[in-house]
């Protein structure tokens, strides 16, 4: 079988070598929904061109191989490549969607194999290659020069592998990818994807859904950084992950505000450190501050390898106010945090944004709109989209996409049922999915300041060992809140108690919780208006609950916030508001699908939400 995989592979390479300039003058988005604003400024020959990985960056070494690529639909049983494609995909854009230029279903049956033929920079030839993927769902095996380089499964983080040993001489290179996907089908995180869109679920994602890209480093390289902030120490602690590094090394750390140094450190590469920064400017969605950092690795006085990232001086933490109720704290002030549910789906690119500057919309407008913070919904977004919002200065919570959905017995009601008997029984295949999966989202966006607390479970979908996870979850990033179940079954684990409720708000009794808990209400609203000539389909929309204008839409709008700011002096500290956009069917967002119309002007939607920070 292996024979018969490299003899295929031998001819997808033969017909991969496709002039990138004539394959971009046939691609076109597929046009059976609805396009965004941004979808006309898709290059195909340069989609989404920007470095990706804004926390560890290298200049001048890496390409982007973002493009038009060879695709073919395979039988999933069928392990050989195909003997001939059935066309172009532009990377990074899943199959489903508009922007892919495909808009083809896969399912578990049948696999997606890409190709491309490269030309490597000669610059990055003269050391070790990287070969990066920003995320690919679900199940990757990639091949390099007809061999399998590696396999991974999970479709929200980042992986990478060491291609070098795999190169032939010169900058020809030939790369396959053979992903295998079973959306519903199978146990693994998939948030809302199924296979059979309806109501709250959308359409699948399959395949490549962020950049793809290449990267030269030394033998010696810097993988990773941790950065953890302390402001009651004034200090930044910070680890590194660094391959191939010898007893001698150093490292040099130069942190820097507007250009000036503020703190400086030389020691052993292979030591922990702290970087003092006393009296240090505190970052808030008010002045989200970030310092630059500048790591340089050394032997023998010399630079081996160099990156920059940065950091922000910002503390998240709960205690109990002057009546007793816990309050979620932001550097150790009480801050209401107010922000939508952002499920962060286009109606062209699916998961993918059609450009940066798309990606970033959705938060300048959420923060124009008087947001201090966004519940990121069931899904990991790309590293530019955190970097967005640590520079505009909103506040994340983090959701783990979930999977293996059904079979839970659900108890909307606190303290009525406690144990573990409405924890779901999974297979430990299930679990394994899971847990690894949410240890690799928690590592790789663990320096973003803007994340403030981790969502293990929502809605009891798929909820399994809660205490477990939350445990595990509080363990691995203390300097975070851990919201164990929002709206899901609440099993007195983590830091926040928090429950769904639509469309009015509401929250737990402060009689009966709050004294160990920060009481939060995790989804409302929803109320919904289908704008006609901007919805995915135009009759069957669905919203919790709907209106015929934007007057009604703002009237009713109004009536929540005043109901909403009644409940903060009772004990509540934060809210989810259903939603940003809307998403497929959904027609209760505050933007079109599209983006195009904007529900209740920009303006007003701020003068509403001004009373809701006001000291209690």
């Amino acid at each position: 079988m292996i024979r018969q995989s490299l003899v295929m592979l031998a001819l997808l390479w033969a017909t991969a070598n496709v002039n990138a300039q004539d394959q971009s003058a046939g691609w076109k988005p597929v046009g059976k929904k609805l396009l965004s604003a941004w979808a006309a400024d898709v290059n195909p020959q340069t989609p989404l061109p920007e470095y990706p990985r804004p926390q560890l960056k290298r200049t001048g070494n890496w390409q982007n191989l973002n493009g038009l690529w060879n695709y073919s639909i395979l039988p999933a049983d069928q392990q050989a490549a195909p003997r001939a494609f059935a066309g172009q995909i532009l990377v990074p854009y899943p199959i489903e969607s508009e922007l892919s230029g495909v808009g083809k279903s896969v399912g578990k049956d049948q696999a997606l194999w890409y190709a491309k033929k490269i030309k490597v920079a000669k610059n990055l030839l003269s050391n070790k290659l990287l070969l990066h993927f920003g995320a690919v769902d679900w199940r990757c095996d990639v091949y390099v020069n007809e061999k399998l380089v590696g396999t991974h499964e999970g479709g929200y983080d980042p992986f990478s592998f060491d291609i070098t040993k795999y190169l032939k001489k010169g900058q020809d290179q030939d790369i396959a990818i053979r992903v295998w996907d079973p959306t519903d089908d199978g146990p693994q995180p998939r948030g809302k994807q199924i296979n059979r869109p309806h109501g709250i679920w959308y359409t699948p994602v399959t395949g490549i859904w962020q950049t793809v890209w290449l990267e030269s480093v030394g033998a010696t390289y810097i993988e990773a950084t941790k950065q953890t902030p302390d402001i009651d120490k004034g200090s930044l602690k910070l680890a590194l992950d660094i391959v191939g590094t010898q007893p001698a090394d150093q490292v040099q750390i130069i942190a820097t505000a507007k250009g000036q140094v503020v703190a400086k450190v030389l020691q052993a590469a292979d030591a922990p450190l702290d970087l003092s920064l006393p009296n240090a400017q505190l970052w808030s969605p008010d002045s989200p501050f970030l310092y630059d950092l500048e790591i340089k690795l050394l032997r023998n006085g010399k630079t081996i390898d160099q990156v920059s990232s940065y950091f922000a001086m910002r503390k998240i933490s709960m205690q109990a106010d002057e009546t007793g109720m816990q309050r979620m704290l932001l550097n150790n002030k009480f801050v209401f945090q107010y922000g939508p549910l952002d499920q962060g789906w286009w109606p062209d690119g699916l998961y993918t944004a059609p450009t940066d500057e798309a990606l970033a919309f959705d938060i300048i407008k959420t923060k124009e709109m008087g947001f201090n913070m966004i519940r990121k919904h069931i899904k990991v977004e790309p590293a530019r989209w955190y970097r967005h919002c640590d520079s505009l200065g909103m506040l994340v919570w983090q959701d783990m996409p979930s999977g293996d959905l059904g079979g839970n017995s659900w108890d909307m009601h606190p303290g009525k049922i406690s144990g573990n008997l409405l924890d779901k029984q999974r297979s430990e295949a299930s679990e394994n999915y899971h847990k690894k999966e949410w240890k690799a989202i928690i590592k790789n966006l663990h320096n973003f300041p803007s994340i403030v607390m981790w969502v293990p479970f929502n809605e009891a979908w798929g909820q399994f060992k809660t205490k477990e996870i939350t445990e595990w979850t509080m363990a691995e990033d203390p300097s975070r809140l851990i919201n164990s179940a929002s709206g899901g079954n609440f099993l007195y684990t983590g830091h926040v108690l928090d429950i769904h409720n639509y469309p009015d708000p509401a929250m737990p009794d402060p009689q009966l919780f709050g004294k160990k808990e920060v009481l939060v209400l995790g989804e409302f609203g929803g109320l919904g208006l289908p704008v006609e000539g901007h919805n995915w389909q135009e009759k069957d929309n669905w919203g919790y609950q709907s209106f015929k204008n934007p007057e009604e839409l703002f009237t009713r709008y109004k009536k929540l916030m005043k109901d909403l700011k009644k409940l903060i002096p009772l004990g509540l500290s934060a809210a989810v508001y259903t939603q940003t956009t809307d998403v497929e069917i959904e027609t209760n967002g505050l933007m079109t699908y599209d983006r195009k119309v904007i529900k209740i002007p920009v303006q007003s939607l701020q003068e509403v939400h001004k009373p809701l920070y006001q000291k209690p």
